[in-house]
């Protein structure tokens, strides 16, 4: 079920799982899985990126599903969903369909009033405007998703490959769920690795320019990117993006993209076994001795001893002995 204005990197990822792991080979035959677009017969909807699908199903008998999956859309001015949508949602609660809601296609089932009592999962990007939409919710922003009895949520990105192989792994078991993966060249998420990054801002924009240029330089943070690059992109000039940060975070785009790979590298020192070197190139450092020195220089310490200290922590030793 997709909003209109949806995100298709989280459609097409998901459904992708399913494709690969529903037949031998990549013949894509619907044998071991079998998915489906629902909406207005002959009505196309329309992706964020202006690319359209068209609906195979009408929306309805839910019941005759394994799973109704929401793909959430664009939020700004207000997500728009194709009409009997939300109905077809309170149907399927009602006859027990389990419901995922992907990217902000958690803001649909949450206005449907079919999260009460749930565990919800979003982006951490959406997390303060979730939270201030459905302040009666239970929202996290630290996981790629969260199973919570028939109400699965998904933050969207590259997560959603991870869950649609979850769903695949309970249904049709692990070599199907880990053939697609490695066709789509993704690695099964082990559990210190399957916490979605922590939002790394130091300081809350209310400028949506300066949250969009903040989302960019979040998505791209181990490769390397120009402020002229972020600038394009959302249609201004460098200058103006630079004095539209000053105005909003009192820091410049490249002073915050600098604390931004420096924070980004301490979550992931604390929360994660990835190695040091893993930790410098995933945050964009071209080598450990600058991530050490930018490192120690911002945090008064080395990463190696923070790994350390947070490896101690982990087993319940004291951390001021080595």
């Amino acid at each position: 079920m997709l909003a209109d204005r949806f995100t298709l990197s989280a459609f097409a990822g998901f459904v992708d799982v399913l494709r690969l792991a529903a037949d031998d080979g990549d013949r894509s035959r619907p044998i071991a899985c079998a998915w489906a677009v629902l909406g207005p017969p002959g009505k196309p909807i329309r992706s964020s990126c202006g690319l359209e699908i068209l609906p195979q199903q009408p929306l309805e008998s839910p019941e005759s599903y394994d799973y109704l999956v929401m793909v959430g859309g664009l939020l700004h001015g207000g997500q728009r969903l194709v009409p009997g949508t939300e109905a077809l949602l309170r149907q399927a609660a009602q006859a027990g369909v389990p419901l995922v809601g992907v990217c902000t296609g958690s803001f649909a089932l949450a206005h449907a009033g079919l999260l009460k009592g749930h565990v919800v999962c979003v982006s951490w990007f959406h997390r303060d405007e979730f939270a201030g939409s459905f302040p009666d919710l239970h929202v996290v922003a630290d996981r790629q998703y969260v199973m919570d009895r028939n109400r699965i949520t998904c933050a969207g990105g590259t997560s959603v490959v991870q869950l649609a192989a979850d769903l695949v792994e309970r249904h049709c078991g692990h070599a199907a769920a880990a053939k697609s993966l490695r066709i789509l060249i993704q690695d099964r998420q082990a559990a210190s690795r399957a916490f979605q990054p922590e939002p790394v801002v130091t300081r809350q924009a209310g400028d949506h320019l300066v949250k969009q240029a903040m989302l960019q330089l979040e998505q791209n943070l181990h490769a390397p990117q120009s402020i002229a690059s972020v600038a394009g992109a959302l249609g201004v000039s460098p200058r103006q993006l630079e004095r539209r940060f000053q105005a909003d975070l009192g820091l410049t785009p490249r002073e915050f993209k600098g604390r931004l790979r420096l924070t980004r590298a301490r979550w992931l020192l604390e929360n994660t076994d990835l190695t040091v070197t893993e930790v410098a190139l995933d945050c964009g450092f071209g080598d450990c001795a600058h991530f050490s020195r930018s490192f120690a220089s911002h945090f008064g310490q080395r990463p190696s001893v923070l790994r350390q200290a947070a490896l101690r922590a982990q087993r319940g030793l004291p951390t001021g002995k080595t």
